[in-house]
């Protein structure tokens, strides 16, 4: 008996790492040299480490609160929040006010996530409605781009959804099918609709995003993103999906294999000024962690070091702060209420 499906580019994402009992991120610890993929926490602790004091220099802008929340998105396997936790003890002024939420939906990352982070600070979420009154501030880095996106193309001057027909389990087709009106509207929002090409919508991004943006407007606060992106969409298919460190066929492996696309940054600052906000200029991670001192911290470290250690430390901030690696590719954008004026790093 022949079986067929077929799915949204978007319902495929969904299903392929968020399904409670085969999704990827359900059962796999994908993060580190034995996983799929390494992320900037994992390459040097020094990336967390200048995060940590954006964190910190951006609690004493806002008067250094008492009650002051801090919600880290898709912490990974818990590395970042532990080197926070550390460089926090040099605090004890904002450790006393913080409260660190971590955003998680996936049990099996929770329990590696608890395994590592011991800290009376920290608190797992599911859900956003958790957080304690006070001002707020979001950080994602690398969450964005594992969030399920929809694709759109033209055919024949018609604005096509994109889906994926499969038998028996195993890929066919592509299956186009034109669009509502309201999802026309949704793209022209953000002028996305051009003669050719792919069209990428990050809708549960963005529903995400709502969510954030009115725990901010109720409470005061920000939103810090990093992730890897672009700033003017070229039309092109940034769907990407990455197995044991190799490139996989998205829609093969299905739940065994990270599943990623690019976040259009210019995308992302449009959507924070059309909700009123305050948006930094958007720069790359190269530049904003070498304005925030990650040069200088590592020149003081290395005093100390031998000649490997040496070596191993300027070998990982190559990866982090080179051109032609991280530094360009990662992009930085920081968006607030307007109470808030706060550019450190981005200038």
């Amino acid at each position: 008996m022949t079986r067929e499906k077929m799915q949204s580019i978007e319902s495929f994402i969904e299903s392929a790492l968020y399904d409670k009992n085969s999704g990827y991120y359900s059962k796999n610890n994908p993060f580190g040299n034995k996983g799929d993929f390494v992320t900037a926490p994992l390459i040097s602790p020094l990336f967390s480490e200048m995060i940590a004091i954006w964190i910190i220099s951006f609690w004493i802008n806002i008067g250094k609160p008492k009650n002051f929340s801090f919600v880290e998105l898709g912490p990974g396997n818990g590395k970042f929040c532990k080197n926070f936790c550390k460089v926090l003890e040099n605090f004890p002024e904002l450790k006393k006010s913080i409260k660190i939420y971590l955003l998680e939906k996936s049990e099996k990352l929770i329990m590696i996530q608890k395994k590592l982070i011991e800290n009376n600070n920290v608190i797992w979420i599911k859900k956003l409605n958790e957080i304690r009154e006070g001002p707020i501030l979001f950080f994602g880095n690398e969450f964005f781009d594992a969030i399920p996106i929809k694709q759109f193309e033209i055919k024949k001057f018609k604005v096509c959804e994109k889906f994926i027909k499969f038998k028996n389990n195993k890929f066919e087709k592509f299956i186009y099918k034109k669009i509502t009106k309201k999802t026309r509207k949704n793209l022209n929002n953000y002028n996305l609709i051009r003669k050719n090409g792919v069209i990428e919508f990050p809708e549960q991004g963005l529903h995400i995003l709502d969510m954030i943006i009115k725990k901010i407007k109720k409470n005061n606060g920000g939103v810090l993103i990093v992730d890897y992106g672009y700033l003017k969409s070229e039309g092109k298919d940034t769907l990407q999906s990455i197995r044991a460190h190799k490139k996989n066929i998205y829609y093969e492996n299905k739940g065994k294999a990270d599943i990623t696309s690019l976040v259009n940054f210019g995308l992302l600052k449009k959507y924070f000024k059309n909700k009123n906000f305050l948006v930094s200029k958007i720069v790359n991670q190269g530049f904003f962690l070498k304005r925030l001192g990650i040069m200088e911290r590592a020149n003081i470290l290395s005093s100390k070091m031998s000649f490997k250690e040496k070596s191993d430390l300027y070998y990982r901030l190559e990866r982090l702060l080179s051109a032609n690696k991280m530094g360009s590719l990662f992009k930085v954008i920081f968006a607030s209420s307007k109470k808030i004026n706060f550019k450190l790093g981005f200038k």
